[in-house]
């Protein structure tokens, strides 16, 4: 048997440039699953309002992170394929019945794009493939997404071979231990609070989970239930618990907040208020984690590593420091291998 496994993750422009960037805002708040509204009312807000008036200020941004060899989500996204490759190469080798395993990296929105990776996978003949978003809380903007695209690709095609697609694994104990592996980096009891922040995303997407249309009645900051399994909110805060239970936290020591809101009808408590108000009620040392992104990006390096350092210090804090994503690295390679070897 011939597996092909696809590790996806949200996108990034083809170089910090406005022009680049515009095109990457463009596709990216096009998708009905993202800005979830009328398609001719969306058509009006991307590309006429969002994608002119943020692609210069993003392509600023931009330019803080890239790197000589480019954006540094492809880059991780690359390293982490090929360093999966390898150690599903060797799992085959030690188990023959498992078949080849050949791993690919694509990207959701721009390059490398979803259409032209899955049609060289659909040149490979395999006999199955399976799909690995790169979020581990499922949300409709993110997994929802990539899997409907997947889905829409593979449709297509006239021999459609076995299909797997993982939905989510924020309570997988590889990812977990991976994030706990990097807490112990830092001396925790230093801190005066630590946060987990989390990108946001409007209310109604959560809503939309339920019969009733309503997460606020679903007890997702406290517990995870048949009902809010698959809500977005109610995976962070579970993994928020699952997170400080490894850390040694009780509850009066971490906050959860969402951060990269668009407008006031988006998860709350928002992050950067939250770190205001804790540097303004006494908090000197804050360390925060952010569980949603598995790689360093723009929403981690710059939103928290400087603006809400720049928040933080002017409300009368000292010091904010950020847990480093997953990334490339050994153990959060071991885990998505296992992770993938659990669905062969």
């Amino acid at each position: 048997m011939k597996t092909g496994i696809l590790l996806i993750n949200l996108g990034t422009p083809d170089d910090p440039g406005p022009s680049a960037v515009g095109r990457y805002l463009t596709e990216f708040l096009s998708d009905g699953r993202v800005v979830d509204i009328p398609w001719l009312p969306r058509q009006i807000l991307v590309r006429g309002i969002i994608s002119p008036l943020r692609r210069f200020r993003s392509s600023r941004e931009y330019k803080k992170v890239w790197t000589e060899e480019g954006s540094p989500l492809l880059l991780y996204g690359k390293q982490l394929a090929q360093k999966v490759a390898e150690r599903c190469a060797a799992l085959a080798s030690s188990q023959p019945e498992l078949g080849e395993l050949h791993v690919h990296f694509a990207m959701r929105y721009q390059n490398p794009g979803m259409p032209m990776v899955l049609e060289q996978m659909r040149q490979c003949g395999y006999d199955r493939i399976i799909i690995v978003p790169l979020y581990a809380q499922y949300a409709s903007a993110t997994t929802g997404s990539t899997l409907q695209e997947a889905m829409r690709i593979i449709s297509k095609w006239y021999v459609i071979p076995e299909l797997r697609m993982i939905s989510q694994y924020w309570d997988d104990e590889g990812y977990l231990s991976c994030f706990h592996n990097r807490a112990r980096k830092f001396d925790l009891d230093s801190y005066d609070h630590i946060l987990f922040s989390y990108h946001g995303v409007p209310v109604r997407q959560v809503d939309k989970v339920y019969e009733d249309q309503r997460c606020a009645n679903h007890s997702c900051e406290v517990e995870i239930n048949d009902e809010n399994k698959f809500c977005y909110k109610a995976t962070c805060f579970a993994t928020t618990r699952a997170l400080a239970k490894r850390l040694g936290l009780v509850e009066d020591q971490y906050s959860v907040a969402f951060q990269s809101r668009l407008d006031k009808k988006w998860l709350k408590p928002f992050s950067d208020q939250v770190i205001e108000e804790l540097a303004q009620d006494g908090v000197k040392r804050l360390l925060v984690f952010s569980p949603a992104f598995v790689a360093d990006c723009l929403e981690t390096t710059v939103e928290i590593g400087e603006e809400y350092v720049e928040i933080f210090e002017e409300a009368g804090g000292e010091k904010l420091d950020f847990v480093p994503s997953l990334n490339a690295e050994d153990d959060w390679t071991e885990a998505v291998t296992n992770l993938i070897r659990r669905h062969l």
